[in-house]
């Protein structure tokens, strides 16, 4: 199995891109995501995920590891192949669609070119425990990266809440006072939601 390849990036386009690797040439499928971050980089580490079929050989390539990670419980779904997995990590992030999964939000799922309805209930059947378990859920608040919101996620977990139950309360206090910047006071806006 080829875990990584470290070297330069020869060819780049949105869905493919080769990386030399001392001389040697390494085709790798890789998403929008994986795109957008290394588009103006020359060289680089992918992390990569080796798939062999009948008629090929294809390398699929993350620019990091929790990428690769959420592509891999994806294609563990049955009727989830390669190249749909690819296509959700195009559409979104993984902490956004680890986010999804987690909070059960097959809509959500729903509106990603090649998912319907079935296809994302069993998403969030086979993976929402699982997902839920991994250390990069923590960025799964729908504010990316908003330190209130995990700061106050966190301490609602601490409290015995559940995750989900927990960020569903903070999402309607975000949207519903979106100007409130002190910790204290969200947590108890979500505590009386609940």
């Amino acid at each position: 199995m080829i875990a990584y390849l470290d070297g330069k990036f020869v060819y780049k386009s949105p869905a493919m891109v080769h990386v030399d690797v001392n001389g040697v040439g390494y085709e790798v499928q890789i998403s929008l995501n994986t795109y957008s971050k290394i588009q103006n980089l020359e060289k680089g580490i992918l992390q990569t995920c080796l798939l062999i079929r009948e008629d090929a050989h294809i390398l699929y390539g993350f620019f990091d590891k929790a990428e690769k990670e959420i592509f891999l419980n994806l294609i563990s779904v049955s009727g989830i192949g390669a190249s749909t997995a690819r296509m959700m990590l195009s559409y979104m992030k993984p902490e956004e669609l680890t986010r999804l999964i987690v909070l059960n939000d097959i809509h959500g799922l729903e509106k990603i070119k090649g998912i319907g309805k079935k296809t994302a209930e069993r998403l969030v059947l086979e993976l929402k425990d699982k997902l839920a378990k991994q250390p990069f859920d923590l960025n799964i608040s729908p504010l990316k990266y908003n330190t209130l919101h995990t700061d106050a996620l966190n301490a609602l977990m601490a409290l015995g809440i559940a995750r989900s139950t927990a960020d569903q309360a903070l999402q309607r206090v975000t949207q519903t006072n979106p100007s409130l910047t002190s910790l204290e006071e969200v947590i108890k806006k979500a505590l009386k939601t609940l």
